[in-house]
């Protein structure tokens, strides 16, 4: 999981899609990317591992000119962790393409053969983005035209979904000529659309959340659909068409129990309130197996569980306690690479308070993890 986004825009984008991987960094704090694309068709970039603080700094800024790009920040779930792994990941045939993939393909090693045996196109890298990357460059390709149309753009997303099972949203920047965005077939990962009036025209922006839309002046104006692809030409015409036969909405619940926002809504479902009904739920639950349950108080593990606990609280009429503090300084630990870097910035991130713990029954692992 990942977070991407774009924007096209009368003037510089740069800023606004640093300031909206800044509301994502939640979704990836492994290495961070941009791209944008200015009126003579030049692109400027600038990613490398790292938070989006680090990674982009004021002389990188002055640099990044342009009104359409996009950017990305990653949490490696598929490929290494490196540099080369750092999104937007660029081809340059046809037309130089950046693309920014939050997801996961179940089939990339098939597809990366037949890049090479039937296609003939050599990867840098093990990840399945660059694969995604590949098969809809060279589905694109095939048209062999100079100026393509929206049309030939969206027959070569209908062609990649034909070819790649599992989970993307994407956001692909065709440069001299826009910014792409699709959905898998089954909507696993998220993607919004919102919009605000420029001086002369409309300007739009695609993420992965929608909690950055309003602080930039963005109204949303819907989800992307399963199969469905938008296209924001360089003159910021909007286009959309479905690319799929076969489609049906199965979004990652994950997204609602953890991964995003609680001010986002995904799918026109609140995450702030389907964590409040998950806390009702489990509240239900108990009082179904045990009903004369003798709970003393309810203490969540910070942060995503903080609003279920709440509501399950209020429903047991059990005290809400804070048993734990977060040292905010340490990243999201579920989403660093490796075991052991995770399991050290637990104990550094959370420390418990052990009033609310005294003389209380605590599960042998609990006790163990936290004060070794």
């Amino acid at each position: 999981m990942c977070g991407i986004v774009g924007i096209s825009a009368e003037t510089n984008v740069a800023g606004e899609i640093y300031d909206s991987l800044l509301m994502l960094q939640h979704r990836g704090q492994d290495a961070a990317g941009m791209v944008v694309c200015d009126a003579t068709g030049q692109l400027n970039s600038r990613k490398s591992m790292g938070y989006v603080r680090d990674v982009f700094r004021q002389n990188h800024m002055e640099k990044l000119t342009g009104n359409y790009g996009i950017g990305h920040v990653r949490y490696p779930t598929a490929g290494g962790a490196g540099k080369e792994f750092s999104q937007p990941m660029y081809v340059n045939s046809p037309y130089g393409i950046s693309l920014a993939h939050n997801g996961n393909l179940t089939n990339s090693q098939t597809l990366a053969k037949e890049l090479f045996q039937a296609e003939m196109r050599r990867l840098n890298t093990d990840s399945d983005s660059e694969v995604l990357l590949n098969i809809f460059a060279h589905e694109l390709g095939k048209f062999k035209e100079l100026n393509p149309s929206p049309g030939h753009i969206f027959k070569a997303v209908t062609e990649t979904h034909k070819r790649c099972d599992g989970a993307y949203a994407v956001i692909a920047l065709i440069t001299g000529f826009g910014i792409l965005a699709f959905r898998d077939t089954n909507a696993i990962r998220p993607l919004s659309l919102g919009i605000r009036r420029g001086k002369y025209r409309n300007e739009y922006i695609v993420a992965s959340e929608d909690a950055s839309f309003m602080a930039q002046g963005f109204i949303k104006e819907r989800d992307i659909e399963p199969g469905e692809a938008v296209f924001i030409d360089n003159n910021g015409k909007l286009s959309s068409q479905q690319c799929a036969e076969i489609v049906q909405k199965r979004p990652c619940i994950f997204e609602y129990v953890y991964f995003s926002r609680p001010d986002s809504k995904i799918d026109e479902i609140s995450v702030y309130k389907s964590r409040m009904r998950m806390g009702s739920k489990l509240a239900e639950s108990i009082k179904r197996s045990h009903p004369n349950h003798d709970i003393d108080v309810v203490i969540p593990i910070p942060e995503s569980s903080n609003t279920a606990a709440l509501q399950l609280s209020v429903d047991l009429e059990a005290p809400y306690r804070e048993g734990f503090v977060k040292n905010r300084y340490i990243g999201r630990t579920f989403i660093m690479p490796y075991q052991e870097e995770r399991k050290k910035s637990v104990r550094r991130k959370l420390n418990i308070l052990d009033l609310e713990f005294r003389g209380k029954f605590i599960h042998k692992k609990v006790v163990k993890y936290f004060c070794p």
